[in-house]
């Protein structure tokens, strides 16, 4: 049976992990010198998953942002190359962003960050430990079928 501290203990841990698991990636992210922000990462890694370039509304939508904090991360990466702006071919008034090749690139680069984040993060835990972890992780980010939300 949990307690009302129990369970602010534990909301507090997960705080703290978030925090870690963070560090830990923007660590791993800067030995590689991709001169990407989490930010920036995030972004290209939502990207990569769609099928056509994504106007940025649907960028900003799927990050659950504002479009204008969109238009700041597609600055930098357009600067740096990684993404560009295309106008749409159905309409020329509406800009979608496609990724670059280098942009293809820096994403294989934050793949390995984030494993090797992953596997830092990870490496006190057993195999059984992990195990169990992957099974509360899933019940957690499912959130039990969203009950009540």
């Amino acid at each position: 049976m949990t307690t009302p501290d129990s369970e602010g203990l534990l909301a507090e841990q997960l705080l703290r992990l978030t925090r870690r698991v963070h560090r830990i990636q923007k660590r791993h992210l800067e030995q590689r010198g991709l001169g990407i922000t989490p930010a920036q990462s995030r972004l290209l890694r939502t990207l990569a998953h769609y099928g056509s370039p994504p106007r940025m509304a649907d960028l900003a939508e799927r990050l659950e942002v504002v479009p204008r904090a969109v238009t700041t991360l597609v600055d930098g990466l357009e600067a740096s190359g990684k993404v560009r702006r295309v106008p749409d071919p159905a309409n020329r008034r509406v800009i979608r962003i496609e990724l670059t090749d280098d942009g293809r690139e820096a994403l294989r680069e934050l793949h390995g960050a984030r494993r090797s984040a992953a596997q830092e993060i990870l490496a006190p835990l057993t195999d059984d430990q992990r195990s169990v972890l992957e099974g509360l992780l899933d019940t957690l980010v499912d959130g039990a079928g969203e009950r009540g939300c």
